[in-house]
């Protein structure tokens, strides 16, 4: 439930997370574990905070008979705030050949790994988040099956572009990256200048609707309901023998409902993955 938690936290607040553990006290039966984040003081905050309260709620509804988790605030100055979450945004490894680092820190990959180097800024896609890992592995996955790999990419909800960029990195000649939400763009093309994938990589508020061409590899990693009512589009954007990488998916009825309706239009089931409580699927046509 803690990790959950934390890596809720660290998208939706776009900064690194603390999780501490108090020391047992003889008097109480449970040690509990606090999540700390940093969210700022902007036109947006309250808007974040209903989303995290709104979490937390389903998680103690997916977790009963345990301690509902509890949402408690504090306001700090902005020097604190600004150095605070700096300091637990730390380079975190996604699998064995993935490593997500903020421009701050420093790193040496070894050999055949690739380097992520980012700002989360406002939007989506730290690699905290189960989702994030989730299709981030089915992307390793895909780069390391043997040739001939994904070469024509569509990133549907882009974010920070860490998904897409994970594909420029691994090799992709060319990357789509398309958001609706303005904030998620200019992170997302800030990102790529970071990563010097400008010449292979671009971010875009353009609609799904307006993408005509096919792509050997699409990925979303966009709530349920939304990969739902762009099934037929995603479906449309494959090439003949593309992949599909899905995120942001809850497990049970989500995940039997996404599954339901993309092989209902002709995909191929090839594997699902889990953790926590998120599922990722990955589909072939």
């Amino acid at each position: 439930m803690t990790d959950s938690i934390a890596g809720f936290l660290a998208e939706i607040t776009g900064s690194g997370v603390e999780i501490s553990v108090p020391a047992i006290d003889a008097t109480e039966p449970v040690a509990l574990e606090t999540v700390t984040g940093y969210l700022a003081d902007d036109e947006e905050r309250v808007d974040k905070e209903l989303a995290i309260a709104e979490f937390l709620q389903q998680v103690a509804a997916r977790h009963p008979g345990t301690t509902p988790p509890q949402l408690v605030t504090s306001h700090l100055q902005e020097e604190d705030w600004g150095q605070n979450w700096k300091k637990h945004f730390k380079p975190i490894q996604i699998t064995p050949r993935i490593t997500i680092k903020p421009t701050w820190e420093e790193y040496t990959p070894i050999a055949g790994e690739i380097v992520i180097e980012m700002d989360p800024g406002m939007a989506f896609g730290t690699g905290h988040h189960a989702s994030t890992r989730l299709a981030l592995t089915f992307i390793d996955a895909c780069y390391d099956a043997g040739p001939p790999p994904p070469q024509r990419v569509l990133d549907v909800g882009t974010g920070t572009g860490v998904l897409g960029m994970a594909c420029a990195l691994f090799g992709a000649p060319e990357v789509l990256a398309i958001d609706n939400d303005p904030d998620a763009v200019a992170a997302a093309h800030e990102n790529i200048q970071a990563n010097h994938l400008a010449d292979r990589m671009m971010a875009s508020d353009r609609d799904l609707s307006t993408v005509q061409c096919q792509f050997d590899l699409v990925i979303a990693n966009i709530t349920s309901n939304v990969l739902t009512d762009l099934a037929g589009q995603l479906c449309d954007c494959l090439a003949p023998s593309g992949h599909l990488i899905l995120a942001g998916i809850l497990t049970g009825e989500q995940e039997q409902g996404i599954h339901k309706t993309y092989t209902g239009l002709g995909l191929r089931h090839l594997a699902t993955s889990y953790q926590d409580e998120w599922a990722s699927l990955h589909f072939a046509r």
